[in-house]
């Protein structure tokens, strides 16, 4: 049976790469836009719809991967869905084989966890296999968040994992062959990097996401998912800038979301059980975030913070013992301290890194 991976002090709580700064988007959406769109809407909408029939655990995973998928890699083939798919398999291997042996080993256990991380920050930091690393580093603080308390099924939380993978990516075809792009898309340019400035952002990101691990296991903050989600989505950039300016983004968008989500359930009132009352203000909330994520022509901006933050609230937060009140007030809060500390963590490590040549990055300007 999984365990606490820390000793507890209890507190209250229970693919493009991303680029460092926003494009100045346009306001008009192009006819790919438009359809990306509809993608990430129908598509997250379909995966929470389907786990609430067959009433599936972890209607979370069901709904957010969805929107990974369709809103940071707004393209489709063989090479992202292998990276994908690749990515749960191994995410559901390392999950069980830690939890299950260095559960109680809470030094050993962080040890494997920065190497875990380590080794995602650096598949994205290299670029071609971003998607592998970035669903990777989601994926791992979830499942670890959750694997750490005793009333976790384990099984039943790494099959859920396998099972919306799969899902996701089954839909996301369906959805590419009912609501095909318009134009071919470019591939990104790819970023030519220095090894001091891979090495600085793969250190920074695993410092900094391993430090949040640790806080959130020894605080035994339950009921912060998406503030430990945010900690990582920030570090998507991986530089301190970027994170900077990520993380302001996704204050406004997970505001925005949890707004939101506060509407929908004072319109729903007490007819949150009803499932298709549900599915339509999902949809719509997704697809308003979704058009605002087009638009700023960034990975982790206000407009995907928003719609993982309605993804995160209807998928694991609304149901019919529950309402989103209490979630929404409490994860506005949490979630912009927890990115005002990430970021003063990811200052000072930024700072000791460039004090070394190998690691030293400096901003052009």
């Amino acid at each position: 049976m999984p365990i606490r991976f820390f000793p507890t002090l209890r507190s209250r709580g229970g693919a493009a790469p991303p680029q460092g700064a926003a494009s100045g988007g346009h306001a008009m959406l192009g006819s790919n836009d438009l359809r990306q769109c509809l993608r990430v809407a129908f598509g997250s909408t379909l995966g929470f719809t389907i786990s609430n029939l067959f009433n599936w655990n972890y209607g979370v995973f069901f709904t957010v991967y969805p929107m990974l998928l369709l809103a940071l890699v707004p393209m489709l083939n063989g090479h992202i869905v292998r990276q994908f798919i690749g990515s749960a398999l191994i995410n559901t291997v390392e999950v069980g084989l830690i939890a299950g042996f260095f559960s109680h080993l809470p030094f050993v256990m962080t040890l494997i966890v920065f190497a875990l991380f380590a080794t995602r920050f650096r598949l994205m930091s290299n670029g071609p296999m971003f998607l592998f690393g970035a669903q990777g580093m989601v994926s791992l603080s979830v499942m670890f968040h959750f694997a750490s308390y005793e009333s976790t099924d384990l099984h039943d939380m790494l099959m859920s994992n396998i099972a919306a993978s799969s899902l996701t990516v089954a839909i996301a075809m369906v959805m590419y062959a009912l609501i095909p792009d318009v134009e071919p898309r470019k591939p990104p340019p790819r970023m030519e990097k220095s090894p001091e400035r891979r090495r600085h952002e793969t250190l920074l990101g695993a410092t900094v996401a391993t430090l949040s691990f640790v806080v959130f296991q020894v605080f035994d903050l339950q009921d912060s998912l998406s503030a430990q989600v945010a900690t990582i989505l920030i570090l998507f950039p991986m530089t301190f800038s970027g994170a900077a300016v990520a993380a302001k983004r996704r204050a406004v968008g997970v505001l925005l979301g949890c707004s939101f989500g506060l509407l929908v359930q004072l319109i729903l009132y007490n007819h949150s059980d009803v499932l298709l009352l549900v599915m339509v203000p999902l949809w719509i909330g997704v697809m308003l975030f979704a058009r605002e994520h087009v638009i700023e022509k960034v990975g982790s901006g206000t407009g995907f913070g928003g719609m993982t933050t309605v993804g995160i609230l209807f998928g694991q937060y609304l149901t019919p013992q529950q309402d989103l009140i209490y979630s929404d007030l409490y994860r506005v809060t949490s979630v912009c301290i927890a990115m005002v500390i990430a970021l003063a963590v990811a200052y000072v490590v930024h700072h000791i890194l460039n004090r070394f040549a190998a690691t030293r990055f400096v901003y052009e300007s």
